[in-house]
């Protein structure tokens, strides 16, 4: 088990000015930013990025979607990171997620659900390096 996650705070999150606030939570929740950085994505990156889900229906508006404004890319530390921190997003549906969650608070839908955060602890490394050289990961 690791000790880091990956999340984004993605473009709609940003749109509507809830960076901060989540921010928040993620600080009261007790991680500690080891790196971050907001960033523009370009279509070609998001979809490097989301290279795993290539085949399936939703790739192409998923890169649209995730290059149409800049994101919060942090790489986040806590004990059980990556299980501690899906639990405080909530599920990926904000309808479904739990009070409290930052889903629940700020995703508008499913497609725009406001955060991303690995799903294990090997994508966390791969994610986390994806976005950050090992210069800017403290």
């Amino acid at each position: 088990m690791s000790n880091r996650t990956f999340t984004m705070i993605k473009p709609d999150a940003t749109e509507k000015g809830y960076t901060g606030a989540i921010l928040e939570k993620i600080n009261a929740a007790g991680f500690r930013i080891a790196a971050i950085k907001m960033l523009h994505l370009s279509a070609e990156k998001a979809g490097e990025f989301y290279a795993v889900h290539k085949e399936r229906p939703f790739y192409g508006e998923l890169v649209e979607f995730m290059s149409r404004g800049p994101i919060t890319a942090a790489i986040l530390e806590k004990d059980n990171a990556v299980e501690d921190f899906r639990k405080l997003i909530g599920a990926t549906n904000p309808a479904q997620a739990a009070e409290g969650t930052i889903r629940k608070l700020y995703a508008a839908s499913v497609g725009e659900n406001a955060i991303h955060g690995s799903d294990s602890d090997e994508n966390a490394r791969i994610e986390g390096d994806f976005f950050f050289s090992k210069l800017e990961q403290f």
